[in-house]
């Protein structure tokens, strides 16, 4: 057994993942959770029967192998899962061959049971059959062809039934592998005492179900094949991931490349990546440039530019040129290893509204086998002769109909494919509760600075006077700003070097505070300032009048450049608004949402900004730990609230918000904080994260209401009501086929969110994603 664990340490207190094989309904979810809580020393366990695992919280003191042995105990098997993934590889292996004794199962019983179906119903409704089999085998002699036949149905590809159900009915957990064993065996017992002592019985009673018991062995294992296959699809999400890492790496030693696997790379080691590689590991490039496709990490449809100093992600795929980078993180620190984790930890968490599920199936199966004994009795005393048959055969079909496979599917399944097409729009969902509550938000708070702007400050205007060339200006007064530590001075020349001007030396340079600065630039007098300056040089800024209107009207500070004593120019830096801003809000508003922004920034500037974007609520001149107080403010009424940021000083307001969404290029903290993730880094991600969060919540609810409703309509109907107004009683047959298809419906249902489509398409902004982190928690 593996004992490798993936430990997620905190004050005092450790987690893991526990792979569980051998759970087939809801029933069993609550068993193995009651085992793993009764072990002293753990604080939490939710168990998710689509991903057949368990996430455990215990305190330090506590050996995992303690929850393991407990969960044995329950009646079913379990492994530790590792941060290396190697035990779910080789659960998946284990799954896999699973799967396939189950297809030769099925086709055994069908094969076996197509004979038993046909000689036993044929002979009730086709003349010719029921002629054929009394000249030809005899009744007798086709009861004994069905005993042999059903008898190894039953005990050849139906033992799996007994071996576990049985177990678990004698320590008084009757799960639904119990319903199953005992509806069959009730049927194919009394059938044999119709064929074998049929004098026990009362007279007119000894009729045989052989075909029962063995059709419903069949269309169970049918059901449990279709479950086995829609499941699989279900976490495509995560295979898709875990396939994107590739298996070896070119590690450059001296001039030369070898060829090694993947496993050999270690932090520090020089990679050589081709055109049409993998990229291997994480990483920042030291020489060479090409143009890398991120969409699978970002979202991002173009492709993004690297070049030295750029960070690059293992997994994502390089097109053109070749280069060669310093691996900085490798294995499980990875972005993709550690995105893996996050599906993973997101598809195997409950939503509150799992809570009512568990109440309901915690007694469903003892329930149901209580209705079934009281359908027994009541027909046996008061049904129409044949009395004794007619109390079996409601008995059986009320144990096969009740079955609360759907029940234990509705939630799980949802979540894992909603958050695994989540993964693959660049939204991750850190904590499966977001998936519900993002949902519920009716205000959104956004924090301006990286969120709805660039983050960078740059050089947005610059309106030159008669007679003075743009390029010749900012050429000059980028020069003078080069002596500058202002983070507008850099805003300045990084225009000035992406229009690649050339820059004079610069003499004699002086800084005023809260006027400007002065220098000379080849042999010419610059001064870059305030309208403050502008007064004290005696200059009017009267022919700037208008655009200076402009610029206020937007929340922007002007600045003038004075060359000669001459006023040659208006400029202005601000931090630019991102392109995708303005289709999120309007996205924002399309939903239904409030939308606020938080920010530093004086109030006349937000209001500016508020304005143009449409954003609804604006709280301005906020210090870095007033944010939790503004949101707050903000949530009124009980409304739930989300906050965007993506800084070191959004953290506390992400953790104190009803969701926490963090921009994907943002700091490690605020990611850390959050309870969602946005790859891309754009605003976009979040209007497509609610919409799909509410997607998925509709589409729980529909699971839910098929799979109450079923039982809720059918149990009874199986236990014979309708039969005294209208006759009509429900074959264990089709009570079998009906609780399979009651599962398949559900995973169906659930398998449609695969095709859900963004509100948003992913923006095509090339080189978005430059600026990501590997810095995902875990």
């Amino acid at each position: 057994m593996a004992t490798a664990t993936a430990l997620k340490k905190t004050a005092g207190s450790e987690a893991a993942s526990i792979g569980i094989e051998g759970m087939t309904c809801a029933s069993c979810v609550g068993r193995v959770e009651k085992a793993i809580k009764a072990v002293p020393g753990v604080a939490s366990a939710a168990v998710n029967l689509a991903t057949e695992r368990a996430e455990v919280a215990f305190a330090a003191t506590v050996d995992v192998s303690a929850v393991i042995r407990a969960i044995e105990h329950a009646g079913y098997q379990a492994r530790a899962i590792g941060a290396d993934n190697k035990e779910e590889a080789a659960a998946a292996e284990a799954r896999a061959r699973d799967f396939q004794n189950l297809r030769w199962s099925l086709a055994i019983a069908a094969l076996l049971t197509l004979p038993v179906f046909i000689v036993e119903m044929g002979s009730h409704f086709i003349p010719a059959v029921h002629v054929f089999v009394m000249q030809h085998i005899g009744m007798q002699e086709s009861r004994y062809l069905q005993f042999v036949l059903a008898t190894l149905v039953l005990f050849g590809p139906g033992l799996r039934f007994f071996r576990k159900g049985i177990p678990a009915l004698l320590r008084g957990a009757p799960d639904m592998n119990s319903l199953v064993a005992v509806g069959t065996f009730a049927a194919w017992g009394y059938s044999v005492v119709a064929t074998f002592a049929a004098g026990l019985l009362p007279a007119g009673t000894a009729n045989v179900y052989y075909e029962a018991a063995a059709v419903i062995v069949t269309l169970i294992l049918l059901g449990r094949l279709l479950e086995a296959r829609a499941k699989g699809r279900t976490s495509e999400a995560i295979k898709r991931l875990v396939g994107l890492q590739p298996k070896t790496a070119r590690i450059m030693r001296g001039d030369e490349a070898i060829e090694v696997p993947l496993a050999d790379v270690k932090a520090g080691d020089v990679l050589l990546v081709r055109p049409g590689d993998k990229i291997a590991v994480d990483g920042e490039v030291i020489e060479g440039s090409s143009y890398v496709d991120e969409s699978m990490i970002t979202g991002e449809p173009v492709p993004a530019v690297k070049s030295a100093g750029a960070q690059v992600v293992g997994g994502t795929i390089n097109k053109t040129g070749s280069f060669t980078f310093r691996a900085t993180k490798i294995g499980a620190d990875t972005v993709l290893s550690q995105i893996i984790r996050m599906v993973e930890a997101a598809q195997g968490a409950k939503l509150p509204i799992q809570a009512l599920v568990d109440k309901v199936t915690a007694w469903f199966v003892p329930a149901v086998m209580a209705i079934a004994v009281l359908t027994f009795g009541i027909w046996l005393v008061f049904g129409p002769d044949p009395a004794l048959a007619f109390a079996l055969v409601n008995a059986v079909a009320v144990l096969i109909i009740a079955c609360p496979c759907a029940m234990g599917l509705a939630t799980p399944t949802s979540i894992m494919v909603g958050t695994g097409r989540a993964a693959e729009m660049g939204v991750l969902f850190r904590k499966g509760e977001a998936l519900q509550e993002l949902r519920g938000a009716g205000i959104i708070a956004l924090d301006k600075t990286g969120t709805l702007t660039e983050g960078r400050p740059e050089l947005t205007d610059l309106v030159t006077a008669e007679g003075f060339a743009r390029d010749e200006v900012l050429a000059l007064v980028a020069a003078v700003e080069t002596q500058s530590e202002h983070p507008i001075a850099e805003a300045i020349v990084k225009a000035a070097k992406r229009g690649q001007l050339a820059l004079g030396k610069v003499l004699d340079f002086t800084a005023t505070p809260g006027m400007g600065v002065k220098a000379s630039v080849n042999g010419r007098l610059i001064q870059v300032g305030a309208d403050r300056l502008m007064t004290a040089l005696g200059l009017a800024t009267t022919p700037f009048a208008a655009t200076a209107e402009r610029l206020a009207s937007e929340g922007k500070s002007p600045l003038y450049a004075v060359i000669d004593g001459r006023l040659a120019a208006i400029l202005a830096v601000a931090d630019p608004i991102k392109a995708t801003t303005p289709q999120a809000i309007a996205a924002f508003h399309a939903l239904g949402l409030k939308v606020a922004m938080i920010t530093g920034d004086n109030r006349r500037t937000a209001e500016a900004i508020a304005k143009k974007l449409g954003i609804d609520d604006v709280v301005a001149e906020v210090l870095p730990d007033g944010k939790v107080a503004a949101l707050e403010r903000l949530r009124r009424d009980g409304v739930k609230l989300a906050f965007v940021g993506d800084g070191i000083n959004d953290a506390p307001a992400l953790a104190a918000a009803d969701v926490g969404i963090a921009i994907g290029t943002g700091t490690d903290v605020a990611i850390e904080a959050a309870d969602v993730v946005l790859m891309s880094g754009e605003l976009t991600g979040v209007p497509n994260a609610i919409a799909l969060s509410r997607a998925t919540i509709r589409n729980i609810k529909q699971n839910l209401f098929w799979a109450f409703a079923y039982n809720a309509a059918l149990v009874p109907i199986a236990a014979g009501v309708l039969y005294p107004a209208y006759g009509i009683l429900l074959s264990p047959m089709l009570a079998a086929g009906a609780m399979a298809l009651s599962s398949v419906f559900v995973l169906g249902n659930a398998l449609r969110l695969k095709a859900f489509r963004p509100p948003i398409a992913a923006t095509a902004k090339a080189g978005a994603a430059d600026e990501l982190k590997p810095a995902l928690a875990s």
